[in-house]
């Protein structure tokens, strides 16, 4: 399959915009589109290997510069951290979550949509429980209570995350769709 010049720099133009909204200043916590990208990049791109791209890029583009204001003494929060690894593993596992995303199903992306950050919320809040790092987790112990206080930590986080990945899935399947109606339309006028 060829991929258009148009596709490419559609896709470009999307990382560089997610990655400069990831960064603002006062967002709510976890607001962010990067989920919903993952979720459209395993639901749109055919090749799948290339479809673990779209929201790992704009991951790493973010996290640089979230990194280049920390060292300039703009932001307090630095880009690469311990941990960032696993955290770029679970945002490629959440691609997979588009595979199963066919014919523009909206009851699919809906459900893809919310289980996403769900699955993200729960792994990586173990995942910062589990860490052997004192510093991840708040220290929590790693007891029961503990874990159920790492989830308690990461609270503030979820409902925002759901909501984002809800809004722009949303804007990003309805804009897909509605661009391709439009090209169908005119190849068919072009005949």
């Amino acid at each position: 399959m060829k991929i258009s010049k148009q596709l490419i720099g559609s896709f470009i133009l999307l990382i560089i915009v997610a990655s400069l909204y990831r960064i603002m200043p006062s967002r709510p916590y976890g607001f962010a589109p990067q989920i919903a990208m993952a979720i459209f990049g395993g639901a749109i791109v055919k090749d799948k290997k290339f479809a673990f791209v779209l929201p790992l890029l704009s991951m790493l583009f973010s996290d640089c510069l979230y990194q280049l204001l920390y060292i300039n003494g703009v932001g307090n929060i630095p880009g690469f951290y311990s941990g960032q690894v696993v955290n770029y593993l679970l945002f490629a596992g959440l691609t997979v979550f588009g595979f199963y995303i066919q014919n523009f199903n909206v009851k699919k992306i809906a459900l893809a949509s919310i289980t996403a950050p769900t699955a993200y919320f729960l792994i990586s809040n173990f995942l910062v429980w589990a860490s052997a790092s004192p510093l991840a987790g708040l220290a929590r112990p790693k007891t029961f209570d503990g874990l159920l206080m790492c989830y308690s930590d990461g609270l503030p986080f979820y409902p925002w995350s759901v909501a984002a990945t809800v809004i722009f899935s949303a804007l990003l399947f309805g804009s897909y769709f509605l661009i391709a109606q439009r090209e169908a339309k005119q190849s068919i006028f072009e005949k």
